[in-house]
């Protein structure tokens, strides 16, 4: 209850303001808001919280929220990564609790810790896509692997400069892909990041225009696991 809770005053300010990174899943319903709808729900959710939020200084003063890597829309996680900034010596596991107490399970913090590390090291991202198929088959299995570690695998990617064609097998660090008793399970590594990045739409885009799958209305769900270094171990 907010009642219970120590006041602000309560904790020593700080000589300089403290970066804390929280770990957060995103699911459910909450895979089909934008990223934009996404900072708008913190803002809201770090103020129900009532944490020592440190301020920009100006006419128009806001909290400090960096994002580690932008969701795709429809993708859910489990992973998500962002850095607010404190004013005060609140400990983790107080920022913790208050954020479980102004927010849903779909939106569920994990983790709060100081980093050590900026989230322009990030160099890959790890999903778990699941396409439904009421008879899946060892043959269609090898023949996802194939497509997605084949080059070329060309397809009109998205950039700032407008569409253009390109070869996606480079932005593919692995991928593989096994029948499960309602359809196929693909692991697959991705670039990302704040140059090369892919989303896992275009994989199952490839996966629809080369193997014709998802053309009768199966469903498929996305999910990141984990975000990594270019050396694969795990970003924190």
């Amino acid at each position: 209850m907010l009642s219970e809770r120590k006041e602000l005053n309560e904790y020593p300010p700080l000589a300089e303001p403290r970066t804390v990174r929280l770990r957060f899943c995103k699911r459910g319903a909450l895979q089909y808001i934008s990223h934009l709808d996404l900072q708008r729900t913190f803002a809201r959710i770090l103020a129900r919280a009532e944490l020592p939020l440190w301020y920009t200084q100006g006419f128009n003063p806001h909290p400090k929220i960096v994002f580690g890597l932008p969701l795709p829309v429809g993708s859910e996680s489990v992973c998500e990564l962002v850095d607010i900034r404190i004013e005060r010596d609140m400990p983790c596991g107080e920022i913790l609790e208050r954020l479980h107490a102004a927010t849903t399970p779909e939106l569920d913090f994990t983790e709060c810790y100081v980093p050590e590390r900026k989230f322009a090291d990030i160099a890959s991202a790890e999903y778990k896509i699941h396409i439904d198929a009421a008879v899946p088959s060892d043959e269609i299995a090898c023949a996802i692997k194939t497509v997605l570690t084949t080059s070329p695998l060309k397809m009109m990617k998205r950039s700032k400069s407008g569409e253009k064609e390109v070869d996606i097998i480079p932005f593919i660090k692995s991928a593989d892909a096994v029948p499960d008793g309602t359809g196929y399970t693909l692991n697959v590594l991705l670039s990302a990041g704040s140059t090369d990045n892919l989303n896992p739409e275009y994989v199952v885009s490839a996966l629809r225009q080369r193997l014709l799958l998802l053309r009768s209305g199966e469903e498929y769900s996305v999910m990141r696991l984990r975000v990594c270094l270019e050396n694969g171990e795990e970003f924190r």
